[in-house]
């Protein structure tokens, strides 16, 4: 059962880690650029983000279910009930939140700064890197809202994963699954774990933004 347990709790963390890492590697530096940049269709953009703010996780995962299935347009990469398929499924819902939320911090500095940075002389570069550096904390706070809806994920990675035996149990599922049959303690168990890894993983993050605070 212990190590059943350390198996779930470490391929949480795997899936979780990692679909934030890809989503973060995404998100960030378009959102950066969307921010900084006035361009004609970016009302169209933020609208779309704002709609992807709320796509339901259980649709994200029933799309990639239907692009990694045998009959879909990437099922020969045989990823479904996987969990890369399942990082796959996070990465769809967690990118768009990433996303809008650094695009929102970075254009709100952007016009903050932007008139100081010309009264004081400053070309496009130099004004981009002040904003940048005054735009870190919040950027900060987009990975941290973008990690706690990959750790709390269930209907995705249901869908994409299967919620394998050994395979592709992750923590969120197999509560789930536990409450469903009556295992209380079990569920209980798990769900003390999920806060403390969160907690733990929070607090790291809370650090690393309080360095980037002026």
């Amino acid at each position: 059962m212990a190590g059943d347990i350390l198996q779930i709790t470490f391929l949480s963390l795997y899936i979780t880690g990692t679909s934030t890492l890809v989503s973060t590697a995404i998100a960030v530096p378009l959102g950066i650029t969307l921010g900084l940049h006035e361009v004609g269709s970016q009302k169209l953009v933020r609208n779309i983000l704002f709609t992807l703010y709320g796509l339901p996780p259980v649709l994200a995962g029933l799309l990639v279910f239907l692009l990694l299935s045998r009959g879909g347009p990437l099922g020969f990469l045989g990823l479904l009930f996987t969990p890369l398929g399942m990082v796959v499924a996070q990465v769809v819902v967690v990118t768009p939140i990433i996303l809008g939320i650094t695009t929102s911090v970075v254009s709100t500095v952007e016009r903050r700064v932007k008139e100081t940075a010309h009264v004081l002389g400053a070309d496009r570069r130099q004004l981009a890197s002040t904003v940048m550096h005054e735009a870190a904390a919040g950027v900060l706070t987009a990975v941290m809202v973008g990690f706690g809806r990959a750790i709390s994920e269930v209907g995705a990675v249901f869908i994409v994963g299967g919620h394998i035996e050994g395979q592709t149990q992750v923590l969120t599922t197999t509560i789930i699954t536990d409450v469903q049959q009556a295992e209380y303690a079990h569920a209980v168990g798990l769900g003390a774990i999920l806060l403390i890894l969160g907690g733990f993983v929070y607090a790291l993050l809370f650090r690393l933004q309080e360095k980037t605070l002026p």
